[in-house]
């Protein structure tokens, strides 16, 4: 009798569109997946879906201006974007803020940080099945909404920060309501824990998932909390110390895994970190003016000049050439999400479609910012 031998099933490559509106994009992106039945062969951005030209704006606006078209592109971190420009204008300017405005400054970024790593670590549970993260992550966020709200009047895409200083002083309850989220969420995050960070299909989903060396990291440019999970360290708060954070203690969290678990791992200790840095800032925030005065129309002496901080994605940069006029002869902003995104076809090959949701999540991409 004949014996037959078994053959593997042919497969055929095939191509299929993740976006630009589906929800797991966060947002306008477009995802072209090269797929092997349900294996990723390649993944290819295509973006541009929300460009508003704010680099060309910034060459015809004051760098009063300026500082307003930030907080449009990564408005998860809207208030360290500003801070980017203002300290740019400064050291142009050789202008030196006043040590209340550092420490204010500095209380604000980590405050937005944490609103970031909220917002992320609720929709990241949502992303990948688990609705009540979602609740939880705002019910918290909202605390420091209501902070921001009261300090400037905006919730989202706010504007605090300006050359020279800040714009108001803060508010009289802006201390007390502070030290109140402190508390409060210091009690929380163990419920993070418990909800997601040891849930045994939350662990299956993100463990191994979505690798990326160090070399690999360094290689795609990729910063942030993305980066420092597969052990590059380049937070700039610590290798290019900028306002109060010469004045603070804090760990800068690296692991070696390099997988999306390491990467939520990650924010999940910043988040530890910056209530620390916040703890150590609120009761000794400094007297006096929250502002240097400026003149109406700045103009920069000629030359160039770049600025980078550490926003809830990665490093900022903001890039300025001055020919000595009221706006930039050129101005180039330097955005973590558009290197971080460059790396996720890497990261996503031979992973399933599921999979790349998971990693897109702990990437946490922000559209507009890599749009600009």
């Amino acid at each position: 009798m004949e014996r037959i031998i078994a053959s593997q099933p042919e497969t055929q490559e095939y191509f299929i569109n993740m976006g630009p509106q589906h929800p797991s994009t966060h947002g306008v992106l477009r995802l072209v997946l090269t797929l092997d039945g349900e294996i990723i062969k390649k993944v290819e951005p295509h973006i541009g879906y929300i460009h508003r030209s704010i680099e060309k704006m910034c060459e015809h606006d004051s760098y009063q201006q300026i500082v307003h078209l930030t907080d449009r592109m990564d408005y998860l971190s809207c208030h360290i974007n500003n801070e980017a420009v203002c300290l740019a204008v400064e050291n142009a300017l050789q202008l030196e803020v006043p040590e209340r405005v550092k420490v204010i400054r500095t209380i604000i970024a980590e405050l937005q940080r944490l609103s970031s790593h909220q917002l992320w670590w609720g929709v990241m549970g949502m992303d990948l099945g688990a609705i009540t993260t979602f609740l939880y992550g705002f019910r918290d966020r909202e605390m420091i909404t209501d902070i921001f709200e009261e300090t400037c009047g905006a919730r989202l895409t706010m504007n605090y920060n300006v050359p020279g200083g800040l714009m108001f002083d803060i508010h009289p309850n802006f201390q007390r309501r502070t030290k109140e989220f402190v508390k409060h969420f210091k009690k929380k995050l163990p419920e993070y824990d418990d909800l997601l960070s040891n849930n045994i299909i939350f662990r299956q989903r993100t463990i191994g998932i979505g690798r990326l060396s160090k070399e690999d990291a360094i290689s795609y440019g990729v910063t942030g909390p993305t980066a420092r999970a597969s052990g590059f360290s380049c937070d700039v708060r610590k290798h290019h110390p900028y306002s109060a954070y010469p004045k603070v203690q804090f760990k800068e969290i690296l692991r070696t895994e390099g997988d999306c678990f390491a990467r939520y791992q990650c924010r999940m200790d910043e988040m530890r970190e910056s209530l620390s840095i916040i703890e150590q800032l609120i009761d000794n925030i400094p007297e006096g003016p929250y502002k240097v005065p400026t003149k109406a129309v700045i103009k920069l002496p000629k030359g160039e000049w770049y600025q980078r901080v550490e926003t809830a994605r990665g490093e900022f940069g903001v890039y300025i050439i001055s020919d000595g006029q009221r706006s930039p002869y050129r101005l180039k902003f330097r955005s973590p999400g558009f290197s971080n995104l460059s790396a996720l076809d890497h990261m996503a090959r031979g992973c399933k479609i599921a999979d790349l949701i998971a990693i897109m999540s702990t990437i946490d991409l922000v559209i507009p910012d890599i749009d600009r």
